[in-house]
């Protein structure tokens, strides 16, 4: 890198004048996708270098509402040590457990001189103790934003532990009556004094103003949600999100009997316990999730999550044939590209319609509002009576995580969750859909007898399936 050329100059105007703001106490609110890490990350780096540079040491937190959010906002700062030559000494991870993909607790990068960044997702028992400059982003989206806050604001007030901590929010608006929504209304807009806040209000429109390439219209009309785009591009407060499977939940009925893969053998023989599958289908821009579960008793077990992406329609029912086969129920996103692939099960399974008279395999489920309602309320529920057990797996947790149940002004209530690289919450939808056909299952089949243990309903619904076969 010349000498002469800075890496601030990759800042657009916006960026730079919230990396440059010195405030102890700062909060932006702003549109998705103007880069709040990234100006965000810049800042921090060049913390992190100016201490080393006079033989000190700083730290940084860095908490998110995921552990994948966590772990890519940790990504940009080092991109930023790369680009300001700061040398990385070590980078550390720690985690609930042993298991290869058990949730991360930590993510830990080292400088030089003991300088340190440390990623956490953003829940009140992984941020409690620490000491260290704060950034919280997407804060509105945290699992529950007052009680993280108030686990971590006595470390960051006390100046006895490392000296005066700095502390940055960043996140777009998510709904009313919580601590973003809080702490932005008591301090934009208002008169400076000792306690205020600095307040950065970054709208898409704000952003594309001062030199972000993005086409607005095409944005737009791809969300093709105005209380959406309010929300999440021109930082309006509206509605009120809550996650839908909190990460405890998903860690109560997270089990090492579950799979995301299963032998080619699996497929060729049927099974003691019946099979059902949820199918979200996509052709370009998100993942085709087909998620098999085995129903024992009042469980369910799952067996395989096939991901198929960017695949032709044609190659994918080549995968999806001999597993539906070997299915009882299957249960398919009947929108968009899932109508054809779904006329064409149809054709070949038979309908499930019980309202038409129809028994076949293939239930084809039009993902209307209500129906999104539907499976993903019960989807809850089956999760609080621990009546699933899902794969120990990063990508599979932090997908489910990313569903949050939506209330909007006028008393609806709906389901949303990111675009991302890694898809569109379609592992969810599939298991989701998915749990709907485990209630689709014939009542004329064997008597089951609950236990309370997740291994005793196996054994009792194994014992008394073969007393009834």
């Amino acid at each position: 890198m010349k000498a002469d050329i800075s890496p601030r100059q990759l800042l657009l105007k916006y960026q730079r004048s919230w990396s440059d703001d010195e405030a102890r106490f700062k909060i932006g609110c702003m549109s998705r996708q103007v880069g709040k890490d990234f100006s965000s990350g810049e800042e921090g780096i060049r913390s992190c270098l100016e201490h080393d540079r006079r033989k000190e040491k700083t730290d940084w937190m860095i908490a998110a509402p995921s552990e994948r959010q966590s772990m890519e906002s940790l990504n940009k700062w080092k991109e930023w040590a790369e680009a300001y030559q700061l040398a990385i000494d070590s980078i550390e991870e720690r985690k609930e457990s042993i298991h290869p993909e058990a949730a991360l607790t930590s993510s830990t990068i080292t400088f030089g001189f003991g300088s340190r960044v440390i990623a956490v997702p953003g829940k009140p028992d992984t941020v409690r103790g620490f000491s260290a400059n704060l950034l919280l982003t997407e804060f509105a989206f945290f699992e529950d934003p007052d009680a993280t806050w108030r686990a971590i604001i006595p470390s960051v007030t006390n100046p006895l532990r490392g000296g005066q901590k700095k502390v940055r929010l960043i996140s777009t608006p998510n709904g009313m009556g919580n601590k973003f929504h809080d702490l932005w209304s008591k301090n934009h807009g208002k008169p400076a004094g000792r306690n205020r806040w600095s307040t950065h209000l970054v709208t898409i429109e704000d952003a594309v103003a001062q030199g972000l390439p993005i086409d607005i219209e095409e944005l737009r009309e791809a969300l093709d949600d105005p209380e959406g785009w309010a929300q999440e591009f021109l930082c309006q407060f509206i509605d009120n999100h809550a996650v839908l499977l909190p990460y405890e939940l998903i860690a109560a009925c997270e089990s090492e009997t579950a799979t995301t893969s299963v032998p080619h053998e699996f497929w060729l023989t049927r099974s003691e316990w019946p099979r059902v599958m949820g199918l979200d289908f996509a052709r370009k821009r998100d993942l085709s999730v087909a998620l098999t579960a085995e129903t024992i008793g009042d469980l369910k077990v799952t067996r395989e999550v096939l991901e198929m992406r960017g695949m032709s329609t044609g190659a994918q029912l080549s995968e999806l044939l001999p597993r539906i086969s070997q299915c009882e129920r299957v249960c398919l996103d009947y929108t968009g590209p899932g109508v054809g692939l779904g006329d064409l099960l149809v054709d070949k399974f038979g309908e499930f319609n019980p309202d038409r008279h129809l028994y076949g395999k293939i239930e084809l489920c039009s993902f209307t509002n209500p129906l999104k309602v539907d499976i993903f309320s019960k989807l809850r529920i089956a999760f609080d009576q621990r009546r699933w057990q899902v794969p120990i797996n990063r990508a599979f947790r932090e997908d489910l995580h990313s569903v949050n149940r939506v209330t909007t002004p006028g008393g609806n209530v709906t389901y949303r969750a990111p675009h991302t690289a890694d898809g569109h919450a379609d592992r969810c939808t599939a298991l989701a859909l998915c749990n709907r056909a485990s209630g689709l299952l014939s009542s004329n089949g064997p008597i089951w007898i609950f236990n309370s243990s997740p291994r005793s309903r196996i054994l009792s619904a194994k014992r008394n399936r073969t007393i009834a076969g």
